[in-house]
């Protein structure tokens, strides 16, 4: 570990890298960010993070890859404010909704929907699968919206008493469907509309919007420069290339 502020490789565009972000706001702890795209990681990267995924997080000699792995352990090297509700049953369904945010929420917000809609076009110049996007649309999301809008509570900002990893977690996500025109339908889904528009109010992700939308409409290779314009704490390191290359999992 270090005095040094922590150092948060990823993009302002990914909902992983974004969840981690907020909880460093919510627990007031300093950092850096080296806001590369994963594709254009180059080969000290790939020792990080040898699924080529973001974020990583490094804090001295302390390196670590999974934004839930990073929340844990900044949990635990910030215990103050806690991230997590009281009591062993509350601790172990916010672990789970995370959990259920990162696959499931991933898997559709990003994978089939997101990287058909963005990725594709801007990082391999591929036009976007209409097959996936409509199936994303008609049925996956409105699924997810189904299971969110049975958990959420009636009253209350959000899953618990404070704001904690299960909401930054979920909301993380909804960010990305709001570049692309999305919204929950508030007469369909009335709890996890005004959650979402609750949460993406909260400070802790208010304060990436300018870092965030500076990175929607610059090239790629050009956020580094174009965020610290912006006045975003951009790290002097960086681990990023000029051209993209595909992953362990060909994405």
């Amino acid at each position: 570990m270090s005095d040094a502020p922590i150092l948060i490789v990823g993009s302002y565009l990914s909902p992983y890298v974004r969840k981690v972000l907020a909880c460093l706001h919510l627990k007031g702890v300093d950092y850096e960010v080296d806001p590369i795209v994963p594709f254009y990681g180059n080969d000290e990267f790939t020792k990080l993070s040898p699924v080529r995924r973001i974020p990583v997080l490094i804090d001295g000699d302390v390196a670590l890859c999974d934004s839930t792995v990073i929340c844990e352990y900044l949990e635990e090297r910030f215990p103050e404010p806690t991230l997590y509700p009281e009591g062993s049953e509350a601790r172990a369904r916010a672990r789970w909704l995370e959990e259920f945010a990162d696959s499931r929420m991933g898997d559709v917000f990003i994978w089939r929907y997101w990287n058909e809609l963005v990725i594709k076009r801007f990082v391999w110049g591929e036009e976007p699968d209409a097959a996936t996007v409509s199936e994303a649309l008609e049925k996956e999301i409105p699924e997810i919206l189904d299971y969110l809008e049975g958990e959420l509570p009636v009253s209350g900002e959000g899953f618990f008493d404070d704001v904690g990893i299960a909401d930054v977690a979920v909301t993380a996500f909804f960010r990305n469907a709001e570049f692309t025109g999305f919204r929950a339908d508030s007469d369909r889904w009335p709890r996890t509309a005004a959650f979402v528009e609750r949460m993406l109010g909260h400070d802790c992700f208010t304060r990436l919007r300018p870092f965030e939308d500076v990175s929607m409409r610059t090239p790629i290779t050009n956020h580094r420069e174009a965020i610290a314009e912006a006045g975003g704490p951009i790290s002097k390191r960086s681990f990023g290339l000029q051209t993209p290359r595909r992953g362990v999992f060909k994405t």
